[in-house]
């Protein structure tokens, strides 16, 4: 069967946020932190993965959990593997590119009833909604940098004081134990 939607600039406009957009929440550099993708892991025992971001100059780190298409590009994209075709986030990256434009900044701004959210900056001041998955598989390819609200870190941020080994494989312990529903507001 075939489906076919279709969107009228309206629906658009919900997912399109343009540089006159009031964006006052986001201006101020101070409520973001660098992140950096640790890696992308699979939560056991549902086989779910997770992309596990950490604070830059901090000690919190941020799972998200996404589907296996984005887990896949992510880890592509980490170890600098080129598939024989492109993959479609290798495709947006090129269209963006060709199409004169950049990818500024990928921000992952919030998270609202267990669902995370992400916005892409362009150079030309433009912002587009977007899943924190493809955000980040994005962000990847096109070298840009990552940033998290300081609000989202704080919420569901989780601090490792000591990245000594025990610390971390407390982490991966503490990883396989929980769930997606354990973030739900």
């Amino acid at each position: 069967m075939l489906l076919w939607f279709a969107l009228d600039s309206k629906d658009l406009d919900n997912y399109i946020m343009r540089s006159d957009h009031d964006s006052s929440n986001f201006e101020n550099a101070d409520e973001f932190k660098s992140v950096e993708v640790i890696g992308v892991r699979v939560e056991m025992p549902s086989n779910q993965p997770i992309v596990l971001l950490k604070e830059v100059e901090g000690l919190r780190y941020l799972p998200i959990w996404i589907g296996a298409v984005e887990a896949t590009a992510i880890a592509f994209a980490q170890q600098s593997l080129t598939p024989p075709r492109p993959l479609t986030h290798d495709l947006l990256a090129s269209t963006i590119k060709t199409l004169g434009s950049a990818l500024v900044q990928v921000r992952i701004t919030e998270v609202r009833d267990g669902i995370f959210y992400a916005e892409l900056q362009f150079d030309g001041g433009q912002r587009l909604s977007a899943r924190p998955s493809d955000a980040l598989a994005l962000a990847l390819r096109a070298g840009a940098p990552i940033i998290a609200s300081e609000a989202l870190l704080s919420e569901v941020g989780i601090e490792i004081p000591d990245q000594s080994d025990d610390e971390v494989e407390k982490f991966r312990e503490f990883l396989d134990q929980i769930n997606p529903e354990d973030f739900a507001g």
